[in-house]
């Protein structure tokens, strides 16, 4: 197991403004652990201003590079956006490799992705992370030259050639990922065809989504207590107390400032939540930051396009409540708030999730009819109008007519009444 440290800068003009650095330093040491490094040292390093050149001042640097001298440590995690020139810097005065955040969430997300799509889409994120990094492979090289001699004019450097390789491998990723949105399109009209709406866990990772999406559907997705067990898209049919049915899609977690190169590679995965009819945002109430965690939730689902104002309707389920204390625990009731409805549920024993089904049944049936129809066995086309725009929960045939009990919105029931007229 690779030693690393885990050091995590505190900016003084920035206290207050982000997260708590004691609680983001906790998150930081989950997740190196969680790709199998021992973290031997973590600490906050205060600084009164960022360095372009190191971010660190150069007292810091030395007492580091002198402590780094007498460990065996291979790596240093520095849990803040370093720029190509100071992780460059960084790891000339240290003699080890440096990553920053997003390359740490990098690394994670390539050893945990399995499906083709996860592995592209991640792929992707490292290429262009790396784009801007090759400075760091490269700076013991002089320019290289064309030709022979002297006759040669200035050639292609390192740089350039890898850059170029990037590019085009980039490119090639990106059309397979068009492919990958075109056939998740074909899918969704598909299920549009047999109108089945679409409900998404969405959350921070680690918030428990995996658990309650097996909860619900009875499957056995992987679920681990470690950040970014779940990557790749998983999609069950859900059928509710009233009969209606309903696609529940288990998502990727999201994280405290993570690389915008990753919202964007994630984007066809996540497209399943843009196009949600409901979203549920599973949130681990006892965490001491989930009051944070669910802000940063919300900025992400408003960068990827998500607009609460419309159609798509916002349940918040409080999770891990088994870990509250009974006082705390019967404090979180099912509440509205605006447009988000708030339930509390432990998705590990089970509690509060009938209560979870049932809003959902609720939300979905909302401005629905569920109607009992007994249609002529000739009258094929009203049958297939059915099947065609609404949902049809039961059906049983005889010789003479198809009696059915159709879940219908307010202006297909009345189009199908103009239609074919009330059966």
């Amino acid at each position: 197991m690779k030693q690393a440290w885990v050091l995590r800068p505190q900016v003084m003009k920035d206290v207050g403004i982000y997260h708590d650095p004691h609680s983001g330093l906790k998150e930081s040491i989950r997740l190196a652990q969680s790709i199998d490094l021992e973290v031997v040292r973590a600490e906050i390093i205060k600084l009164r201003k960022r360095r372009s050149s190191t971010l660190f001042g150069k007292g810091i640097i030395e007492e580091l590079s002198h402590d780094l001298a007498k460990s065996s440590v291979e790596l240093v995690i520095v849990d803040y956006a370093l720029t190509p020139i100071q992780q460059r810097n960084l790891e000339i005065a240290w003699f080890c490799k440096v990553i920053d955040r997003a390359g740490l969430i990098l690394e994670i997300f390539g050893k945990r992705a399995r499906t083709h799509e996860g592995r592209l889409q991640v792929e992707l994120a490292a290429l262009t992370y790396q784009r801007s990094r090759l400075v760091r492979a490269w700076t013991h090289l002089e320019r290289q030259r064309g030709g022979f001699g002297f006759l040669g004019g200035p050639g292609e450097s390192q740089i350039e050639a890898d850059r170029r390789q990037i590019d085009r491998r980039v490119g090639q990723i990106r059309k397979r990922l068009v492919r990958v949105v075109r056939t998740r399109e074909l899918q969704r009209n598909a299920r549009s065809r047999v109108p089945f709406p679409i409900v998404a866990l969405v959350g921070y990772t680690n918030a428990g989504k995996s658990s309650l999406f097996n909860r619900l559907t009875d499957s056995g997705v992987h679920v681990e207590d470690q950040l970014f067990a779940t990557l790749d898209p998983t999609m069950r049919r859900i059928v509710l107390p009233s009969g209606q049915s309903a696609i529940l899609s288990d998502t990727v977690g999201f994280i405290a400032n993570i690389p915008t190169d990753l919202i964007s590679a994630f984007r066809a995965t996540l497209e399943e939540v843009m196009a949600a009819n409901i979203i549920i945002h599973v949130r681990d109430i006892s965490h001491p930051g989930n009051s944070t965690q669910n802000r940063d939730v919300k900025a992400t689902l408003a960068e990827l396009g998500v607009d609460f104002g419309g159609t798509t309707i916002l349940i918040e389920a409080l999770n891990k409540i088994d870990r509250l204390s009974s006082e705390l625990r019967s404090d979180f009731l099912i509440q509205d708030v605006g447009v988000a409805r708030q339930i509390a549920i432990s998705a590990l024993d089970g509690t509060g999730c009938q209560n979870l089904i049932g809003m959902l049944d609720s939300c979905l049936t909302t401005n629905r009819d569920i109607i009992d129809l007994s249609i002529a066995v000739a009258d094929g086309r009203a049958v297939s109008w059915l099947y065609q725009h609404g949902e049809v929960l039961t059906r049983t045939d005889d010789n003479e007519h198809i009696r059915l009990r159709v879940s219908l919105d307010s202006l297909k029931k009345a189009r199908f009444e103009e239609e074919f007229g009330a059966e």
